[in-house]
């Protein structure tokens, strides 16, 4: 039987909760059941949207899609195992629910989580791809980079799961986008900014990963030591009695930041599988899915009103009209170059956008938009989003726009963005149903870690709740900003800081183990994923 790399010796003597109970006969067949049922749900799914707008998958391309959703499926399963025991160690150290009632308990709100999540933190991942290959996802290039960085985010998952290690599937997903990024653009020599990656937003999602664990340590280290001050019940801060519950009050706090742990886990993890799977449904059956089509009709004379505005706005700072196939090579220029301030570039928005108002009032809505010209109008709405975003976002904007132009501008964008950014309902079930079941299993390895292994001596209720009132703050205030953060980093952190705070001190192996792997994290997932990338389109090209 494999074992992790930490010494066992290092946690004798303390009483652990037990792990061994087996699962009833009948909730293996609920498990069984409830997956079958997402399949099945999906692939309904699939086959009404399609069909609602006139497009006919061939058998291979649903093959080909249903395996690309089922491998983003195990990245959010194995996400749910291996992030979710996180929050549940917690409540099982401190003895406030057994092992099995919580890991059903957070995955219940891990699912719900997902449910009620705004999907802002999955496109704020996307955009960390290249432009190249998001306007181009259904490309051979495109495809083998949803491959390569999934199946390299697994494999590093499941690695440091394997050896009980709490690292994060975040830093994993993150560094294989990064490295597709980086590796399309050695392949893609000369093409410049649109073929690699987008180092000023990785930059804000690097930052943001890169604090939160240190808001998650301080965060609980201040927090238990003003709990120390205010709330002096010594029982708050010494190791539970062998196997007996918390008092009541205790145990409602622990359960309750347990709950609020496991549901912002859900609305921050769960958009990461979110926006993977609506690149792989854009890919692979762009009619149906490339486009809101859940915009209502009503929405349309706002949305046309709103990109005449935007268009005349810009022609109002110097913007020329010109052809719209040359509009849309400027637009790519100003991304590619990140430069977006100029007469060329104003044109050029100006340009395609009136082009987008007239074809949707043409067309009546979004609902409506033919097959055909799908993909192109996408690409053309995705073109002038970022590139708009561009000139709004600069430091000198305020000097060049007034703030009713500004507010106009952004007003634009919104409709933008809710044209060609949105996840329909049965894909945020499937997710739900993928995070929320991963955390029923495996979660093992990783909570003895948490529990046992970071502070020198056992948990205490007052360590367990301090640690799991930052993450959930922390990571609730993440998805309101759309900004991705490691569950694992948190809460690991909080962990560390509240045993620091409690006199307790740290187990130096396992501190120096979890810091090595979160260091090596980014540049593995970015080897593995860029390797991964080079090796699928090569074989991809070769059988062409």
């Amino acid at each position: 039987m494999a074992t992790n790399f930490f010494d066992a010796a290092e946690s004798a003597g303390r009483t652990s909760p037990r792990f061994d109970r087996p699962l009833h006969p009948a909730g293996r067949w609920a498990f069984l059941a409830i997956i079958i049922g997402a399949v099945v749900y999906a692939a309904t799914s699939i086959f009404v949207d399609t069909r609602h707008v006139g497009e006919t998958l061939q058998v291979g391309v649903f093959l080909f899609l249903g395996l690309a959703l089922l491998i983003a499926l195990g990245f959010e399963f194995v996400n749910g195992f291996h992030d979710t025991a996180n929050a549940v160690a917690t409540v099982i150290y401190t003895n406030s629910m057994s092992p099995s009632v919580a890991v059903i308990w957070s995955g219940v709100f891990n699912f719900l989580g997902v449910i009620v999540s705004s999907g802002a933190v999955a496109y704020s991942i996307i955009t960390l791809l290249p432009v190249e290959l998001i306007l181009h996802i259904g490309s051979a290039a495109g495809y083998a980079m949803i491959f390569a960085l999934l199946f390299a985010a697994v494999l590093w998952n499941l690695a440091t799961w394997f050896v009980g290690l709490p690292n994060s599937s975040s830093h994993a997903l993150i560094g294989s986008i990064l490295g597709v990024g980086f590796a399309n653009q050695l392949l893609s020599a000369g093409k410049g900014g649109t073929s690699g990656v987008d180092w000023g937003q990785a930059e804000k999602v690097l930052s943001s990963l890169l604090f939160s664990p240190l808001m998650g340590f301080i965060g609980a280290m201040v927090l238990l030591w003003v709990m120390k001050l205010l709330i002096r019940k010594p029982e708050l801060y010494r190791e539970p009695d062998g196997n007996k519950a918390p008092p009541r009050g205790i145990r409602a706090l622990l359960i309750a930041t347990c709950t609020a742990v496991s549901f912002a886990h859900g609305g921050n993890d769960g958009q990461k599988g979110m926006g993977l799977i609506m690149l792989i449904l854009i890919g692979c059956a762009p009619t149906a899915y490339a486009l809101n089509r859940t915009m209502p009709e009503s929405a349309t004379p706002a949305f046309v009103q709103s990109t005449n505005r935007a268009a005349a706005i810009f022609e109002a700072h110097g913007g020329t009209p010109m052809p719209v196939n040359q509009a849309r090579t400027v637009l790519s220029g100003a991304l590619q170059d990140k430069k977006a301030n100029n007469p060329a570039v104003y044109g050029a928005i100006d340009t395609v956008s009136r082009d987008i108002a007239a074809r949707i009032s043409g067309y009546g809505a979004l609902s409506k938009v033919p097959a055909a010209v799908t993909p192109n109008l996408r690409n053309d709405m995705y073109l002038v989003l970022d590139t708009s975003r561009m000139v709004s976002g600069a430091k000198e904007a305020g000097a060049r726009f007034s703030k009713a132009e500004l507010d106009a501008l952004k007003a634009y964008q919104t409709h933008l963005q809710d044209g060609t950014r949105y996840i329909p309902f049965w894909v945020k079930a499937i997710v739900a149903i993928a995070l929320g079941l991963g955390t029923m299993v495996g979660w093992k390895r990783i909570v003895v870690t948490v529990g046992e292994r970071i502070g020198k001596v056992h948990m205490t209720y007052g360590m367990g709740a301090s640690a799991e009132i930052v993450a959930a703050g922390t990571i609730l205030l993440a998805e309101v900003y759309g900004m991705p953060v490691s569950t694992t980093h948190i809460l690991t952190s909080g962990v560390a800081g509240s045993a620091v705070a409690n006199g307790a001190g740290l187990q130096r192996r396992t501190i120096t183990h979890m810091v090595a792997a979160w260091l090596l994290t980014l540049p593995a997932a970015m080897l593995l994923s860029g390797g991964l990338y080079w090796l699928l389109l090569t074989g991809i090209r070769l059988a062409g």
